[in-house]
């Protein structure tokens, strides 16, 4: 199976499974991952988000495959923002 392929295959659910593997060094279920298979979920992981990573948080791979930093301000405005749309959505349950 060429690259291409995989990609192809690879659903949002895998995608998360292999990020959660190289994260952890374990598949969910618990398993721990050897060093080639963790270097392998790691090379799928960067593809993945080469292809379709619209929105890079801090030091991923963006959509195209540039690699995208952001700086502590530019993180800080992010989680201050994801914290007042939190509290907009807890305020109205």
């Amino acid at each position: 199976m060429d690259i291409e392929q995989v990609l192809k295959a690879m659903t949002p659910e895998i995608y998360e499974r292999l990020c959660y593997a190289v994260e952890t060094g374990k598949w969910p279920d618990g398993t721990s991952l050897n060093q080639a298979q963790r270097d392998q979920a790691l090379q799928a992981v960067m593809l993945y988000q080469s292809r379709h990573n619209s929105q890079p948080q801090h030091m991923t791979v963006a959509k195209g495959g540039n690699v995208t930093w952001k700086s502590k301000a530019e993180l800080k405005r992010e989680f201050a923002g994801q914290d007042a749309q939190r509290i907009d959505i807890e305020t109205k349950h």
